[in-house]
């Protein structure tokens, strides 16, 4: 399932900014978008749109400085939305009125996504690590990695409240996501969005060989799996944790023949396993510990968590994963003073 981008959704609260006598935050799910006082109201229907969206400049020319030219990206100019922190608040995406659907003959239904009709794309950092050709797109037998994010989850949030749900929690690495499979004994290397050709010099393929993925998969050829995780290193985002080398950080095992992914105890052990039966060194991202949801915690607590330093080396963290020891619900928690100071 692709991400929605920009969705009908409705406000939900106003909060005052002491600092100011013309911006309030408007309140959508988890997230707080500053904005002119008295522009929406209580209930009403808007057009939400997330950060890291790319919004073309014809949507919202005022992203845009005045009396500078657009920024491009996939030869679309505009611009991307990014955390901010406006008098003092955290503002995160932005919020256009319904009218600017009037040539969408669709039902306007709070939760609709309109990011085609708008044009509003996912930005994604330029890889220019990448040595390498595509040989498709991403294989359809294996989902793409991208969790939610927790301000998108309200109603599944509450019901963890409720439940009383238990959630494996690990570090979420800034690298660049990385898929190595074996699929009836086929072995595949993916970007986020490729499945890459074996060219001489490729960072995915190199690493997927001296990390000792390809020859644990080689050795389980039987059972077609995906390893998912983040490939790090050498002029990745940035290298935030100071690599001298590319290395690859497991978070997920697909089953490719089930169509499941196995559940944190399983995939943990299945690693270990592996490292001890075969004399390999596969790493996993790091595990921070386990943790029960209950009515007493809310989301806000939630991004107060995420704030911390990495487990590698000390650095501000990204953020944190949290899957379901017993299902497959999952989502990210990503660290907003991190936002503000890298994104």
């Amino acid at each position: 399932m692709s991400r929605k981008l920009a969705t009908i959704k409705k406000i939900e609260g106003i909060e005052e900014i002491p600092a100011s006598d013309f911006l309030c935050s408007y309140v959508i799910g988890g997230w707080r978008v500053v904005d002119k006082i008295g522009k929406y109201v209580i209930g009403e229907l808007v057009i939400m749109v997330e950060i890291d969206s790319w919004v073309p400049h014809a949507l919202a020319p005022f992203l845009t400085e005045e009396g500078k030219e657009p920024k491009v990206y996939n030869n679309v100019p505009g611009q991307r939305l990014r955390t901010k922190k406006l008098r003092g608040v955290i503002s995160q995406g932005l919020i256009l009125d319904t009218s600017v659907l009037d040539h969408v003959e669709s039902e306007l239904m709070e939760g609709l996504d309109v990011s085609a009709p708008l044009g509003v794309q996912k930005w994604e950092p330029p890889a220019e690590f990448l040595a390498a050709n595509a040989k498709g797109n991403f294989p359809a037998f294996i989902p793409k990695t991208d969790q939610e994010r927790i301000q998108n989850i309200k109603r599944s949030f509450e019901d963890y409240q409720r439940n009383g749900n238990s959630f494996e929690v690990t570090e979420k690495l800034h690298g660049s996501s990385m898929t190595v499979y074996i699929n009836e004994g086929q072995i595949g290397v993916c970007s986020r969005n490729l499945d890459l050709k074996e060219d001489e010099g490729n960072t995915f393929w190199g690493t997927a060989k001296s990390s000792g993925a390809i020859e644990a998969l080689e050795k389980l050829s039987h059972l077609n799996l995906a390893f998912q995780g983040e490939l790090c290193g050498p002029g990745i985002n940035g290298n935030q944790y100071a690599l001298s080398d590319f290395q690859f950080f497991i978070f997920d095992i697909f089953v490719i023949s089930e169509q499941r992914y196995m559940l944190p105890q399983e995939r943990i052990q299945t690693i270990r396993k592996i490292n001890e039966l075969y004399g390999l060194d596969l790493k996993h991202v790091p595990v921070l510990g386990y943790f029960q949801i209950d009515p007493t915690i809310s989301m806000q607590d939630f991004l107060k968590q995420a704030e911390g330093k990495s487990a590698i080396n000390g650095s501000n963290r990204e953020g944190l994963v949290f899957k379901a020891e017993t299902s497959d619900d999952s989502f990210k928690v990503i660290s907003n003073s991190w936002l503000l100071k890298n994104e």
